[in-house]
């Protein structure tokens, strides 16, 4: 069924779930890059006015899939090497994990570690499969930072909510039933109304949506999305050593999505993390 984002939003906020506002440089950018009547300095003015979204933006260009060993040393570089699209969709997933109070809360700390980590693998993955799949790494890079964004937001509301699911001792991601038993409210849908309020492609909230299994109703870019999740997610689980019972379930399908043969599974996995690790 349809969500209807703006009444949900309003009914969760009287819960006392609330969805984190853009923040105002990301309103601004936004505005101006819709006119299509811009300079990049109007742009690089806008970015700079956030001296934590900028410093991260510089680090996120100088990785190997976004950098391809170009060296930046002013925004104007970014904005003329990387794109002014691409760059956008960057600050957009950036802004993201400054929207929240870090404060001392360990799991909300390691949440946007593990985030902005398979933030890159994903945007590994689409780099490699974008002939195949037509999907961009800025694409998978802002979709992965997204894709759990619901989790913070319950995290603030609910104090008990990592006890509750165990996150502070795995590294696994929320069960959406237990989510649902405990608290009535799941991930995903939150996720999925924070993407909508921060305007981000309707392909890309609907796979953030639906990101826990190959979609059969959604295809095209929804479902190619959702499989590179998947895979990033995989190819985390196997760098760090840990578990993922849910791989079986969604390996077959995710990796033909991919275009992946099943041959060539193990040599993908080991060239993925070879560059993620570089």
């Amino acid at each position: 069924m349809p969500i209807d984002a703006e009444k949900t939003i309003k009914e969760l906020a009287a819960k006392g779930i609330r969805i984190p506002p853009q923040p105002s440089v990301l309103i601004e950018l936004q505005k101006k890059y819709a006119t299509d009547n811009f300079h990049i300095n109007d742009l690089t003015r806008i970015i700079s006015c956030d001296p934590g979204i900028t410093a991260m933006l510089f680090k996120v260009v100088r990785s190997p899939v976004f950098a391809s060993h170009k060296k930046f040393d002013s925004l104007e570089q970014v904005l003329m090497l990387i794109g002014i699209k691409q760059t956008c969709n960057l600050v957009r997933a950036i802004a993201l994990c400054s929207s929240f109070n870090i404060n001392t809360r360990k799991s909300l700390e390691q949440f946007w570690v593990r985030s902005r980590e398979l933030a890159e693998i994903a945007a590994l993955i689409a780099s490699d499969r974008v002939s195949v799949c037509n999907i961009f790494p800025d694409q998978a890079y802002m979709a992965a930072i997204f894709h759990e964004c619901g989790v913070p937001v319950l995290m603030q509301r609910f104090p008990d909510y990592c006890g509750k699911l165990h996150l502070d001792t795995t590294q696994g991601w929320p069960s959406l039933i237990a989510e649902d038993k405990l608290f009535n409210v799941d991930h995903c849908s939150i996720g999925y109304l924070v993407a909508h309020h921060w305007n981000l492609p309707d392909f890309v909230c609907k796979a953030i949506l639906y990101h826990h299994e190959i979609p059969h109703e959604e295809l095209g870019a929804v479902r190619t999305l959702v499989a590179i999740l998947q895979l990033a997610i995989h190819c985390y689980h196997r760098i760090n050593r840990a578990s993922d019972p849910q791989w079986e379930n969604l390996r077959l399908e995710t990796l033909s999505e991919l275009g992946i043969h099943l041959d060539d599974e193990g040599e993908y996995y080991d060239e993925i993390t070879e560059r993620f690790m570089a």
